[in-house]
């Protein structure tokens, strides 16, 4: 099991800009799927990016593509969202999940591939 903190969500306008973090106080296993899911009120938790810590390329929905990146940072175990031209629909409590057990494959968006997750960090836009 993957211990995980997510942390840098805030408030701020459309067109602006955040930087969320995913840390693994207890470590993080080599080769895990690490993804970021974001779930707005009264709406299913839904995929938005993932990357492999192994190297392989990141992954997107189209909705984000262009303004989020997703990137890890293999000394520290962290794994970073930069969110860029947020919009209102942006607006959501961000989660980070590990899945340490395959690659990310096909159901990368799937929440019930990822068995640890964070607690979430909430993301406000503004119009």
């Amino acid at each position: 099991q993957v211990q995980l903190v997510e942390s840098g969500g805030g408030s701020v306008q459309a067109g602006g800009s955040l930087r969320l973090a995913c840390l693994a106080p207890g470590g993080m296993p080599a080769g895990v799927c690490m993804g970021w899911f974001r779930q707005a009120t009264g709406k299913e938790r839904e995929a938005v990016a993932a990357i492999h810590t192994g190297g392989r390329s990141p992954l997107y929905v189209d909705s984000v593509k262009g303004r989020f990146a997703i990137s890890q940072e293999s000394a520290t175990s962290a794994v970073y969202l930069q969110m860029t031209n947020l919009q209102p629909e942006d607006t959501a409590t961000y989660y980070c999940a590990a899945d340490s057990t395959r690659t990310c494959g096909y159901l990368w968006t799937r929440t019930e591939k990822y068995p640890d997750w964070g607690q979430g960090t909430q993301v406000t836009v503004s119009s």
